[in-house]
């Protein structure tokens, strides 16, 4: 059964009418409610909206706050918000689909597919599968310098992922990696004969009835009711630029709202069942999305677990999963720059919520799924942001004590090798891509890619201190080495990023 409540229910009319949809020992929504508000205030969240499915009905819809602070438009359930990589999950159950079509096999090798996508390793370039690119296990590093503030296409990171070292033995760790998803929507494209994002609307979001949401941005361009990002910048909330994930659509592209979301819960726990009764998902193949593929150390999971105490943690197929006194919860993050999702299920008890809210790592969206988790399993409740907002005040003042130690190691009274513009130049590796050093106004400028620029400060010696342009993404520290002739030769950024420089013509 599916269940909608007017857009123009508010207040307390809302609350009533949702209540009494919930099964018994669900809990007070109208605490809920304020609750939520007050977890807002707290967490200083401009917008946020919640869906909560149990039994195959809505029993909680609500948007609260606003889109934007600079328009104060309200957000309701059907305002989209970015979903990020909660996209991942979608991506795998499209690859599920052409599995029961007999296309694919979860351990199909993908060169049989990609031919031409190759890594590093010669035996992992033959030996990855389907399976591989869906559970982070592939051998690489994070990668994702090779499409955040770039206009690099899904085909070009492919060909220069060939060229990233491995960071582990392959399928002996785990490494959250975003490019392999974007592999994976190119095995969708391959084999359906259709993009990822047209095959994902066609297949899983019109017939689920998911009108609101989009593969990209770029899908909803012109249309209203679309939330802005913010980020906590100089210990203010401020409007940011929206990312649009282009490069890797089948990662973290997709943007729903919460009234989508809830249908696409309830497909799930439902058992890969549209709303008109069509199978778009076999038993089989939806099992084999939450079955545990990876085991998990502490150090991969979320900071959550020094609350939740699991006692296993694991990886399915676009699902991160762990124990919750006697339950195995299946939830995955979205996170992009001013934008935050989560969604999480326990499935025995047929029951998921979502949280999409529009500031920058707000993770009251933790806090919220386990409030809802709580109450359907009949526990005392807990001030989980109260106690969240502990644990990530103390991650927020190491990174403070990390930058202050960076401060006190700086070398004072030192002056650079070269004048300014002496630093001009560009810089590659096939790797990493292009970086341009440029000097006018006696200031020099950085632009890696298309969209990442900043000003370079003197630090000390030949180290300078990078002040992005988008401030929320903070400083870097950035060297440049010199050949035997004195002339710079590489520009070193943190993460072992190194690019060499482009020799002008003579």
């Amino acid at each position: 059964m599916w269940m909608r409540f007017p857009g123009r229910l508010t207040g307390l009319a809302f609350i009533l009418a949702v209540a009494a949809s919930v099964s018994a020992g669900a809990g007070d929504w109208e605490d809920f409610d304020a609750y939520v508000r007050e977890g807002m205030e707290a967490w200083k969240v401009p917008g946020l909206a919640l869906a909560v499915v149990k039994d195959g009905e809505t029993v909680f819809l609500r948007g609260y706050g606003v889109q934007s602070l600079e328009n104060g438009d309200s957000v309701n359930p059907q305002t989209r918000f970015a979903i990020a990589s909660t996209t991942k999950a979608m991506t795998a159950a499209t690859i599920g689909m052409l599995v029961d079509e007999g296309k694919v096999k979860w351990d199909t090798r993908v060169h049989e597919i990609l031919p031409d996508l190759k890594l590093h390793d010669p035996w992992m370039t033959r030996e990855l599968t389907v399976r591989d690119l869906l559970t982070h296990r592939a051998g690489l590093g994070n990668a994702d310098f090779l499409w955040y503030g770039q206009d690099t296409s899904t085909s070009d990171i492919l060909q220069r992922i060939r060229l990233a070292p491995p960071a582990y033995s392959p399928r002996s760790g785990f490494v959250y990696q975003n490019i392999m998803y974007g592999a994976a929507g190119e095995v969708v494209r391959v084999l359906s004969g259709q993009s990822w994002e047209q095959f994902s609307s066609e297949r899983l979001f019109q017939p689920l009835g998911m009108g609101g949401t989009g593969p990209t941005l770029n899908w909803l361009e012109g249309q209203p009711n679309i939330v802005t990002p913010h980020h906590l910048i100089d210990e203010r909330v401020q409007v940011i630029k929206t990312d649009r994930v282009a490069s890797i659509p089948a990662a973290g592209a997709g943007w729903s709202s919460v009234e989508d979301m809830s249908k696409w819960m309830t497909f799930l726990l439902e058992g890969g069942v549209a709303p008109d009764g069509r199978r778009l998902l076999s038993e089989e193949a939806l099992e084999e999305l939450f079955h545990p593929q990876v085991v998990l150390r502490r150090a991969n999971f979320y900071p959550t677990a020094k609350l939740t105490e699991p006692k296993w943690i694991t990886y399915g197929l676009g699902w991160f999963q762990h124990d919750y006194h006697g339950h195995k919860v299946d939830f995955h993050t979205g996170s992009i720059d001013g934008l935050v999702a989560i969604v999480g299920l326990i499935r025995d008890l047929n029951l998921g919520i979502c949280v999409l809210a529009n500031l920058d790592h707000a993770e009251l969206r933790h806090a919220l799924m386990y409030r809802v988790f709580d109450s359907f399993l009949g526990r005392t409740p807990r001030d989980w942001s109260n106690d969240l907002q502990v644990v990530y005040g103390e991650l927020r003042k190491q990174a403070r004590e990390r930058r202050q130690k960076e401060e006190e190691a700086r070398v004072t009274g030192t002056s650079p090798s070269l004048t300014l513009a002496g630093y001009a130049g560009e810089y590659l590796d096939p790797l990493y891509g292009m970086v341009r050093v440029t000097h006018a106004a006696d200031r020099l400028r950085l632009d890696f890619g298309d969209q990442l620029t900043g000003e370079l400060e003197h630090w000390h010696y030949d180290t300078f201190r990078l002040h992005w342009q988008r401030a929320w993404m903070g400083k870097d520290l950035v060297t440049f080495t010199f050949n035997s002739r004195g002339e710079p030769e590489t520009i070193r950024f943190p993460r072992g990023m190194e690019l060499k420089r482009v020799q002008p013509e003579k």
